[in-house]
This record gives C-alpha cells, structure tokens and sequence, in this order.
C-alpha cells in the first residue's frame, strides 16, 4: 500500500482538502472508515456522434469481510461533516483514476453533494476545487458536475457557487429531471448545459402511448431552453429507438454499458451503436408507413371535399365521406384569414362535447384558427393535403391529427379541414373498411 500522493503531484496533499488520511494501490483505491472505495465509470454515447463522449463516475465500496456496499448504504451511516469528506473524498478518487484511463478528453460526469456543491470554491484548507483539478492536470472544461434537480436551491450562495463552476470552465448537468416534483423553474435559474432525463421517463414511454407523444416536446422545450438533453436508463434497443426519435442528444444506461473500472472498448461500442441505428431506421419507416396507410382514407376523402367544394357542391355533400370514416371527428371550413365558416360537421359517434363541463367551448362560429399548423401549412402548400402531429383539439376535447388542404372556391381562397380522432391502432383495424368507403366516395 502507498499514500496517494504517489499518483498525484509531488506538492498534492489530501488533507488540503479536509480529508483524513487515506491510502490507494496501484489501481487507485481508497480506504475510508474501513471501506475499501474504486471508481467505475458508466459510458454516455452521443446518438449523433454513434460514440462515447463521456462516462459518470460512479462510487464503488466493499466492507472489511469484501461485501459489496451501496454508495446510500456507506453514506447513511455517517454524519454529515464525514458524508461530506467522503463525497470530496470520491471525486479525488475518480479524477485520479479518470487521468490514467482517458485518452481522448472526453467528458467525466461527477455527482456532487449540496454541501461539497457549496463549499467548492473555498475548501477547508483554502484549497478550491480549481487547485485540485490543477494539481492533477485536469481541464476543467472536460469536468462535468451533476446536480440532483431536487437539491437546486434559490439562494444567493448557490447561484456564487454555479457563476464559480461556469467561471472554472466546468459544464453543469441537472440530474433526475422528470422525477418527483419537477419543473422548470430549475432549469431556468440553474441553466444547465445537460439535462439528464430521469430513467423512469424512458421505462414509461417504452410503455405508455402518452409519455412516448409527450417526451420528443419536453425535450425540444429543452432545447429550447438552451440545455442538450441525455436520456437515463435506456436497456433495450426499444428504449434507444425512442430515444433517437425524440431526438435527444446523449444516451446512458446499460444497452451501452455497464459501470467498470476501465472505460468502454470503442470497437464494442461500434457495433452497440450500428445495431441501434439499424433498428431505428427499421422503426422509422414502419411507423411512417403505418400512419401513412392508418390516414390514407383520410387523406383522400378530406382532397375529394375540396373538389366537390370547388364544384359549389354544399358542405354537407362534400363532408360525408370524410365524416363516414370510423375516426373522423369533426369537419370545417376557414376562409382565408383562417375564420370558420359556418359551424363543425360532426362524424358518426362523436357528439359535440358530451361532457357538459364544456359546453363552453361547443359553439365555434366566427372562430378564428389562423394561428394554427393546419391552417397554415395549407396555405402555403396550395392543393396539397397537409396533416398535423397529433394535438389536443379545443373543439372535440380529444387527441387529433387534423388533415387540410387550401383551395378555391370561385375566385375566394378556402382551407377545408377534418379532425381525426388520434387512435392509430383502431384506425388500423379499420383501414380496409375505410379504404372501401373513401374509394367509393371518390
């Protein structure tokens, strides 16, 4: 066993930074309270990139009989001066070991305490974070420091603490967005460059139809926010698929590898990385030929109401086949400001508001949709049907598409639209029937 200032700098003390005495060996491990620590580092690939740009730190600890020790298990046991000292205590720990593995300055991803958070700047001794990260030869610009979103704090000594890290050159990450009682307020005030998307996001979205809609806006307002986003947990190629058509930046989780104590073999990676994009663009083009075939119906019967409309055909003529589709909510039409004219054409089973709550909402007459995509892409795509992303519909109340197309009728520029309920597997199930009325109808 020797100190470990045999692997650091000749003038480098532990105790500069508050800790006890410690000692590694030659593969750089600690002993603390009768633990034995290491690091293990977990790789985050770039989904773009299709390679590890950085890899998280994580604690590794076995007790006096080498039983393996939770990070929350070795931590609860101490009070919280000691907690400190061992978080402090880990980073020494995984920026020594990070030095002799990285070839390629990618990023290492360091979680922090509030406290070590805090008192970064002005250690124990005097010794900041800065002085250690120059004692070992670190660039700061390759640190990044993880904070809990839960642990952001709206105080004067926090914001010192982040303007001292940007000022270090060190990136910030916002960890475990989306679990608890999230929102973006933090991400606001803290600014992060990363955002780390909670795992249990990307469970529930390889699960659940509405968490898998919702989760390509959360992160585009992320991006929007100025944060590149990295999605946790992601085990299976379903997980990377959804990842990779949310269009966030980085991945972590175990499809990529698990945490060891040396970084990730970049051959292996490759061949992760090829079969996660083979299987997205497998997905990509079956889902776009579902919902092109699930809205074909659609699609054709909402042009054919253009023509019979141009023909000064009346609307009711013109709407019925659309409206006989199975999933065919509502149909209208905007003149060319985007006003309605006249009132919604309802489709078979769909009753204008059911819920009395409301009926406010169930007189549309003189409403003016101008703001809206449908109305707007048809106008500048003259004659061509235009189909939305599913949204929610203040008309019906319900999940929709909406299909338009811009015409004339006379010499007065018209956009016909239909709403159609966003159910892609009944619309499925019902493509052949749908097909049949709509070819008929044409």
């Amino acid at each position: 066993m020797s100190h470990l200032t045999s692997h650091l700098p000749s003038n480098f003390n532990p105790e500069d930074i508050g800790l006890r005495p410690i000692t590694v060996d030659a593969d750089i491990s600690a002993v603390f309270e009768g633990h034995r620590l290491s690091s293990a580092f977990q790789p985050i690939f770039s989904l773009t990139l299709q390679r590890a740009v950085g890899y998280e730190a994580l604690l590794r600890a076995r007790d006096v009989a080498d039983l393996y020790v939770s990070p929350p298990q070795l931590f609860a046991g101490l009070s919280p001066e000691r907690q400190n000292d061992l978080d402090s205590l880990s980073h020494l720990l995984h920026l020594n070991s990070y030095r002799q593995l990285s070839k390629d300055g990618e990023w290492i991803f360091l979680n922090m305490t509030p406290e070590v958070f805090l008192g970064a700047r002005h250690a124990k001794s005097g010794m900041s974070f800065g002085d250690t990260l120059a004692a070992l030869r670190i660039l700061p610009h390759c640190v990044v420091i993880e904070l809990l979103e839960k642990d952001v704090r709206d105080s004067a000594e926090f914001e010192k603490a982040v303007a001292y890290f940007r000022e270090l050159g060190c990136l910030i990450a916002l960890d475990d967005f989306g679990a608890g009682s999230s929102n973006f307020d933090r991400v606001w005030s803290l600014r992060p460059k990363i955002v780390k998307l909670d795992r249990n996001l990307i469970h529930r979205a390889s699960r659940t139809t509405r968490v898998r809609r919702i989760l390509p806006q959360l992160i585009s307002l992320l991006h929007e926010a100025g944060a590149m986003v990295l999605v946790e947990g992601v085990e299976t190629d379903e997980e990377a698929y959804l990842a990779l058509d949310a269009n966030a930046d980085f991945a972590q989780g175990y499809l990529f590898g698990r945490p060891a104590p040396t970084l990730s073999d970049p051959e292996e990676t490759r061949d992760v990385m090829r079969s996660i994009w083979c299987s997205f663009d497998e997905h990509w083009n079956k889902d776009g030929r579902r919902q092109k075939n699930a809205l074909a119906p659609y699609v054709n019967a909402i042009g054919n109401a253009s023509v019979l409309l141009s023909a000064h055909r009346s609307m009711a003529a013109a709407c019925a086949a659309f409206l006989e589709l199975p999933e065919a909510t509502i149909c209208y039409l905007l003149d060319e400001r985007g006003q309605q004219i006249g009132g919604n054409r309802w489709g078979q089973g769909f009753a204008a508001f059911p819920d009395p709550r409301l009926a406010p909402l169930r007189d549309t007459h003189n409403a003016r949709w101008s703001r809206c995509p449908y109305f707007r892409r048809a106008i500048e795509n003259f004659g061509k049907v235009q189909i939305t992303r599913p949204y929610l519909s203040i008309s019906s109340a319900r999940l929709c598409v909406t299909v338009s197309v811009c015409f004339l009728q006379g010499d007065e520029i018209r956009v016909i639209c239909g709403d159609v309920n966003w159910n892609p597997e009944l619309m499925l199930r019902s493509n052949k029937k749908g097909d049949e009325k709509c070819l008929k109808a044409i």
